[in-house]
């Protein structure tokens, strides 16, 4: 097939890695480029001989120059071309959760062939975020093929509402900005909470101010996981966000639980969610920073059967890692200090940046610090909503340990 697009060609680096399949092309692998690129239009990549890699994105005002979009050169990149992207997106979905379906990440991003737009689903409402130019000057299609593509399986959707208040957007070159998306009979004038209920636990999210998109669908499969170990425990969940994780351990017949947060926000919203699933005799939230708590908690002595650890991520550069690992392995080591001999320690990351390895090393170091012996009880990463690309790392970002904590004996 003839190509028409402008001309991007790339390092052998560059084409290395495109090859293995990883779908961005940074600024400092150029050597070339055709006058005629446009950013957010479509750009042939080639390799400095003049062999085609994909097509995809350019921004020049962006580090990631090229977002590569397809490496079929067949691929006519037409309306029946995101049409198939988004069915193809929907079903996949469809059947990897089943009847969790109604609240699940639709689109991820480049896991899906959409470079720079997340679309989540929360029940009749859509939560998008567009990151990419490319993306933003096609989401008014895109948003009307995804809305087709699920009222024609039989899903209500009633409004979708863009959270493109992310700084990222400005280092592509786009302005910040929120609200609900016009398109044809959906709803613009919603008060911006929907109900959703997650592993038998009904919650309301705030799409409008909640954090990301209003809530974390990734970790669905891990808040159940802890389940076996709730029964008559007292547990201590640490970043509760909503509640989430605590809200699963009362449930499951834990029967104390406290979760902690700094937003005084988080902490109002996981009180009334306790409330809605009649927790809140056993569920309690405190507002406070977890840094400071756990050694106050310890120099009381008090002690947990299961301590959660769901912070966010502590890092967004390489140039960060280092600190962030410091943070990870704190609260690490102050959390299995807390842990009665035989009790159980959640924990995670969801930063790419800090990868299995360096997370696992880090866990290591904190139980010797404090003379604990680890039995590794589960490993887990994100919901299968969150598909992992490999050669991409970003998209495999979120690390879930349970771990048995014993005194060394």
């Amino acid at each position: 097939m003839e190509r028409n697009y402008p001309n991007i060609s790339v390092t052998d680096k560059a084409a290395r890695s495109l090859r293995s399949g990883h779908p961005w092309v940074y600024a400092d692998e150029v050597l070339r480029a055709d006058a005629a690129c446009e950013n957010g239009q479509l750009v042939d990549v080639t390799t400095r001989s003049g062999h085609w890699l994909g097509a995809g994105f350019y921004n020049s005002a962006s580090k990631i120059r090229v977002r590569v979009l397809s490496r079929n050169a067949n691929d006519r990149f037409d309306e029946a071309f995101w049409a198939r992207r988004i069915q193809y997106a929907v079903d996949y979905r469809r059947t990897v959760m089943g009847a969790d379906f109604d609240n699940c990440r639709l689109i991820f991003g480049e896991a899906d062939g959409f470079p720079g737009l997340t679309v989540d689903r929360f029940g009749p409402i859509l939560v998008a975020q567009v990151l990419s130019l490319g993306m933003e000057l096609r989401k008014t299609q895109l948003f009307a093929l995804l809305l087709q593509t699920l009222r024609a399986c039989g899903e209500q959707i009633e409004a979708i509402y863009e959270r493109n208040d992310v700084k990222l957007r400005e280092k592509e070159g786009m302005q910040q900005g929120t609200g609900f998306v016009t398109l044809e009979d959906l709803k613009a004038d919603l008060d911006g909470h929907v109900t959703i209920r997650e592993n038998g636990i009904l919650y309301d999210v705030d799409y409008i101010h909640g954090q990301k998109t209003g809530f974390f669908l990734d970790q669905k499969y891990n808040r159940k996981a802890i389940w076996p170990l709730c029964p008559g425990a007292e547990v201590l969940d640490c970043f509760t966000h909503t509640g989430s994780f605590a809200l699963n351990a009362g449930l499951a017949g834990a029967s104390h639980v406290l979760g902690v947060d700094a937003s005084e926000l988080g902490v109002a919203q996981a009180r009334e969610n306790a409330a809605l699933n009649g927790l809140s005799d056993r569920v309690e939230f405190l507002c406070a920073d977890v840094f400071e708590l756990l050694p106050e908690l310890e120099a009381k002595g008090q002690k947990f059967d299961l301590v959660i650890l769901d912070p966010p991520a502590f890092t967004k550069s390489r140039a960060s890692v280092k600190k962030a690992v410091t943070g990870y392995r704190e609260i690490n080591l102050r959390a299995m200090k807390l842990i009665r001999d035989g009790g159980f320690l959640a924990t995670c990351s969801c930063s790419h940046f800090v990868d299995y390895e360096l997370f696992t090393q880090t866990i290591g170091q904190a139980a010797r610090n404090v003379h604990k012996r680890l039995r590794q009880v589960e490993y887990r990463t994100q919901a299968p909503d969150h598909p992992i690309l490999w050669d991409a790392e970003d998209s495999y970002y979120l690390k879930f340990y349970i771990f048995q904590v014993c005194d060394e004996k």
